[in-house]
This record gives structure tokens, sequence and C-alpha cells, in this order.
């Protein structure tokens, strides 16, 4: 990656069917009630994600995924950490026990799925179930995160860019990444990949 290499960059909106949204009822509106807390406005949302008023307007309702990416920007926009999407999950039954069935989902455009497998995010730890379908990827752009993080494949590989520099990780592979590392990953295999994924 060159130095000079923007991490954000826009894209053109993309749109998905209603029937494919994961709880569109939720992630959209606490999108909406967190931007209008900031006082952020729909067109400087859409400016800093590089998406149109109407795309963040139709995530925000519920019609149109975001990327990972997209969560990413706004995230970081609205000032929240990046797992703060996940906080609407139901209470588990146990505060510190979570089962298959009551985990939090978000599913992204561009074929990623994401489970909130920590029991509660008012920890310094947490901890998320990735599944890839094949081809399904990030985004071109690089994302930073601000928590350090480890990554283990379960199933399938993951190709994952840390500075530019791509490694492909297999089954039982795994790796640790600083806080603030650009990243993009990828499923560049033929099957489905699940993946783990730990921040602190």
């Amino acid at each position: 990656m060159k130095s000079n290499d923007k991490f954000f960059t826009k894209k053109k909106s993309t749109s998905v069917a209603a029937e494919d949204l994961v709880e569109p009822l939720s992630l959209g509106p606490l999108i909406r009630d967190l931007r209008r807390k900031k006082g952020v406005t729909l067109q400087e949302l859409a400016d800093a994600v590089g998406r149109s008023v109407g795309f963040i307007s139709q995530i925000e309702r519920g019609i149109s995924q975001p990327t990972v990416l997209d969560l990413s920007v706004i995230s970081e926009r609205l000032g929240v950490p990046g797992n703060y999407f996940y906080a609407m999950a139901a209470p588990p039954e146990r505060s510190w026990v979570t089962h298959p069935n009551n985990r939090r989902t978000l599913r992204y455009a561009g074929g990623i799925i994401d489970h909130l497998v920590s029991p509660s995010l008012a920890g310094k730890l947490s901890v998320i179930e990735s599944i890839f379908e094949p081809g399904a990827d990030s985004g071109d752009q690089h994302i930073i995160e601000h928590q350090e993080q480890a990554i283990y494949v379960l199933e399938g590989e993951l190709t994952i860019w840390v500075h530019g520099e791509p490694v492909t990780l297999k089954i039982s592979d795994a790796c640790q990444l600083e806080s603030g590392a650009p990243t993009r990953y990828a499923n560049r295999g033929k099957k489905k990949a699940r993946v783990l994924w730990i921040y602190c």
C-alpha cells in the first residue's frame, strides 16, 4: 500500500431486499437516534461515509445494509466504538452466558455476518464470530480498529491485509493485531469461512 493511500474513499450505494436484512428495525433506528443525539445531519454523515444522503436514510429506515467499512466510518463519525451497534441485543438469561439463538447479529453488504458471542460489551473484552461467504470481503479500503484484536480461524480460510501486506489464515491459524493497524480482509476460498475475533 502506498503511503499516500486513503483508508476511506467514496463508493457507490448498495441496496438489498428488505427480507435479506437482519434486525433492520433495530440497527437503523439506533444509528438514526445516535446521529440526532450527536447533532449530526444526514448530509454530514453521508459526506463522512462517502455515500448519498438517500443511502444513509435507507440504512436508518432498514431498507439498505451498510458494508463493514460503512459501519466503521459511521461509528467513528458518531464517536462510538465499532461494536456499539451490538448493544441492543436482548439480555441473556444469565449475565455471563450466551447461546447461539440469543446472540446479537449484524448482516453486512458483501456477504459477511457477525454474531456477538460476548454476553456484554461492558467489559474490556469482546468476542465476535464472523461468517464469510465465498468471495465476501470488507471492501478495498483498509479499516482502522482502535482496539487490539486477535483472530482465530475456525473454518475455511481468510486473507487479511495488514499495512497492505496480505496473509492467508487457514483452519486453526491465528494472528494478533495491534490497535490502529490498518486492515482489510476477504474470503478468497471456495467454502464458507468462520472466524473468531477477540477485541480488548
